[in-house]
Formats: C-alpha cells, sequence, structure tokens
C-alpha cells in the first residue's frame, strides 16, 4: 500500500489513478496512522515552496514525515514534493525544507540563456549517474515530463539522472530510503509508469 500525502498541495487524484493502472493499492491521505501503516509514501506537490512547507506544518505532518523517513520508510517527492525534501529554497524569501536530503533549490531563470523559456515544460531525456532501485528496467533515451521553474543545486551527494536543458537539471535523486523526482512520473508515459512501479518494490 502507497499512502500519497494529502495537504492541499499537488494533482493527487491523477497519481492515484496512475497507481490503480499498475494495480497498486494506494490511499490518499493526511492520517498520520495510515501513513505509518503504508509500506511507502509519495509527496507529491505543485505551487511555490514557501505555501506547500506551511502547508506541512499547518497539518502538523512535517515532523511526521521526516520522522518515518528517518526510521526507513520509503518516501518519494514528487516536483515540488521533491524539491521539499531539500535543505533550503530561495523561491519567494528563503525558505526552510524538510532537510532530508543536502542541496538548496534556486531559481532556473537564473541559470539559463534568455533564449530557454521559463517554466521548463516539456519532455527531456532522463541521463541516469549512478545505479538506483527507481532505475530498474530504465532504457537510455527514456523521456520524462517536467513542469517546474525552480531546481536543485549541490545535491551531488544523492544525483541519480540528469535531464539537460540548458543546465543539467537533477531528475532523480536518492539518499538510502529517500527519492525524489523533479518530474512528473504519473504525466511521463512508460517510463514512469515503470518508475512507480519501482517504487512500489522499494521496502524498508
Amino acid at each position: 500500500m502507497i499512502a500519497i500525502i494529502d495537504y492541499g498541495v499537488g494533482n493527487l487524484f491523477s497519481l492515484s489513478r496512475s497507481l490503480e493502472f499498475l494495480e497498486i493499492d494506494n490511499i490518499v491521505t493526511n492520517n498520520l496512522s495510515e501513513l505509518q501503516a503504508a509500506d511507502q509514501i509519495i509527496l507529491p506537490g505543485v505551487g511555490a515552496f514557501g505555501d506547500a512547507i506551511q502547508k506541512l506544518r499547518d497539518e502538523q505532518l512535517e515532523e511526521p514525515i521526516k520522522q518515518l523517513a528517518q526510521a526507513g520508510k520509503p518516501l518519494l517527492g514528487i516536483c515540488l514534493g521533491m524539491q521539499l525534501l531539500f535543505e533550503k529554497s530561495s523561491e519567494f524569501g528563503e525558505h526552510q525544507g524538510l532537510g532530508l536530503l543536502k542541496g538548496e533549490i534556486v531559481s532556473l531563470k537564473e541559470a539559463l540563456p534568455s533564449t530557454l523559456k521559463v517554466p521548463h515544460i516539456g519532455w527531456n531525456a532522463l541521463e541516469p549517474q549512478q545505479d538506483s532501485p527507481l532505475l530498474k528496467g530504465f532504457e537510455k533515451g527514456g523521456q520524462v515530463y517536467y513542469v517546474h521553474s525552480f531546481y536543485a543545486t549541490n545535491c551531488e551527494d544523492s544525483l541519480i539522472a540528469t535531464s539537460e536543458y540548458g543546465v543539467d537539471i537533477p531528475g532523480l535523486v536518492q539518499k538510502q530510503n529517500v527519492f525524489g523526482a523533479q518530474f512528473h512520473p504519473e504525466k511521463s508515459g512508460t517510463v514512469g509508469l515503470q518508475i512507480l512501479k519501482a517504487f512500489s518494490e522499494v521496502k524498508e
């Protein structure tokens, strides 16, 4: 059973439908007992970093998520949910993240040449940098779908795969049982579904 964290941020139900398509039991919840009972947890997210981390705090979920991850529960952050896993973000001011991964979230616009559009929206090849359970069965050249204006930096310790868009975008990150995908697996066709299935097979 995968628990998708409901804290008012993110397209929870398209993610849930993708898991249902894969015949993976899942629940959309903000109930701590259900999160504790789940085999894996997904932290989705769209929007602004500061608003999202505040909503986690308002729902009294920040510390439980950190505790579950530190105890070995497999956790996957998606898009903004991945960014929240890091130490801090400079999106509309400086905000502290969950601190489960080393690194910070910075503006993509400031890093790119003016010829490239921000937000970065579209399909890009995912280039593995090292092995990860999420890349089980992944074939070189597989493409994934991005929608974002900020990206992770100084995250070499957890870097698993990148995509090139003017700069190398950290597409997949991992530290032990904590995983992150900057792209949207639920919108990334067969490749994305394969990554979600691989995550469902990660055990504590």
